[in-house]
């Protein structure tokens, strides 16, 4: 896909389709049947189809924003926000044909799974995609956020069916040590670049 060379594509025999990885601070939009995939632990992922133009994308992020000003939020490390990674998915499905009065969303991640220095990361995450969506009047379709344990997400570009896994037996402290990695990177790791902004369990379940 133009623009995503970064992205690991591959062929998923047990989907019997395309699967795209996205890792923290990356997103991804497809017009195209295939997949989109990511682990979370308090990190959230939100996805976001236009179902008569059937595209769709994941983003996966951690914080609300960047320490610095305006001047040093670089395209480098923008996605890495939460504000940045929204724009840039909202803005990369519209690119693919979508509108954005029929965009719809599901999100989920922001588990309390980095211990306490960390506690408040996930529910900062949650509470700021939230309030993005509800700023932004999207259609919120469904959510699968906090709790203790990381999850896989897994997203379909085309229909908007998303699933997600609670993983309890798998390498929890990879996510751990990665994300507390991520974390660390985020306030030490100065952006570079410019940005343009514009204006504009199973089956992810609807929010009460």
């Amino acid at each position: 896909m133009p623009g995503f060379a970064h992205i690991n594509r591959y062929w998923d025999p047990r989907r019997r389709a395309v699967s795209a990885k996205v890792q923290p601070g990356e997103f991804y939009v497809s017009s195209h049947d295939e997949f989109i995939i990511t682990t979370l632990g308090s990190c959230v992922a939100a996805c976001v189809w236009d179902p008569v133009a059937r595209v769709g994308g994941m983003n996966h992020f951690m914080l609300v924003s960047p320490s610095g000003g305006p001047e040093e939020q670089g395209i480098g490390a923008s996605t890495r926000y939460g504000v940045f990674a929204m724009e840039f998915l909202v803005n990369g499905v519209l690119a693919l044909g979508g509108k954005r009065e029929r965009l719809c969303i599901k999100v989920a991640g922001g588990g309390a799974v980095l211990g306490e220095m960390m506690t408040n990361i996930g529910a900062a995450n949650i509470a700021f995609v939230r309030s993005y969506i509800q700023t932004e009047r999207l259609k919120l379709m469904g959510e699968h956020l906090g709790g203790l344990l990381p999850r896989k997400l897994c997203f379909h570009a085309t229909s908007g069916s998303a699933q997600v896994k609670t993983l309890t037996r798998l390498k929890n402290d990879t996510i751990v040590t990665r994300e507390r990695k991520y974390a660390r990177d985020l306030q030490t790791s100065p952006p570079t670049g410019a940005v343009e902004l514009f204006k504009p369990d199973g089956e992810i379940q609807k929010p009460r």
